[in-house]
């Protein structure tokens, strides 16, 4: 499975942006995928994850309330729309998919994870 991550961009706090994640290789229609963020000089964070049906959604406390994780598996596409962003939100973020077929979405540990997107840079000004 290669992911591709993209969507990532420059914007004012309080600004909108949706990232996607786009599956090419074997499916990923059958486990669950994750969303990781990390800023300059800190550790890799987890953001959410999303069950392979769509049907279960996990979300970091800081997520909560602004960002909603969604799926098109017609498409191989997992997407992260972000909304009241704030300067703090300013990290890389990767979209991750375990190795093998998965239920539920409560996987935040990175270690849960075997493919990674190369990132896509998320900047936010103040």
């Amino acid at each position: 499975v290669q992911l591709q991550a993209s969507g990532g961009g420059l914007v004012q706090a309080g600004g909108s942006l949706r990232l996607s994640c786009t599956a090419s290789g074997r499916t990923f229609s059958n486990r669950h995928t994750g969303w990781f963020r990390q800023a300059p000089g800190k550790e890799r964070d987890f953001v959410s994850a999303i069950s392979w049906g769509g049907a279960s959604t996990t979300y970091a406390d800081s997520a909560k309330g602004r960002f909603t994780i969604s799926r098109d598996n017609a498409k191989n596409t997992v997407y992260l729309q972000m909304n009241y962003l704030k300067p703090e939100d300013t990290a890389v973020y990767y979209c991750a998919a375990p190795r093998f077929a998965t239920s539920g979405s409560r996987y935040s540990n990175p270690r849960d994870y075997v493919y990674w997107g190369q990132g896509t840079l998320v900047t936010v000004s103040s």
